[in-house]
């Protein structure tokens, strides 16, 4: 069954649960250091690719991916 069939789409402002998806799909692949240091370029399309991202490449702004990044470092932390 696919779960993301009936999952709520995630927008730019939802940084909590782009960074919970974006740990779910790479895990400890990345530590904390690891991704304070992802460009910015893949950052995007990482999160263009998420299956229930809603947003566009034209509504991205350099706030949104400073917070999913510190987000995302939050959501490896609680989950080591």
């Amino acid at each position: 069954m696919n779960d993301h069939k009936f999952a709520l789409p995630i927008h730019w402002n939802d940084h909590e649960d782009i960074a919970m998806s974006l740990y779910e799909k790479f895990g400890d692949d990345f530590d904390e250091s690891k991704i304070y240091r992802i460009r910015f370029t893949d950052l995007l399309e990482w999160v263009l690719a998420l299956p229930n991202f809603a947003g566009t490449r034209e509504q991205s702004t350099e706030g949104h991916l400073e917070q999913i990044q510190s987000a995302w470092v939050y959501e490896w932390r609680d989950n080591q």
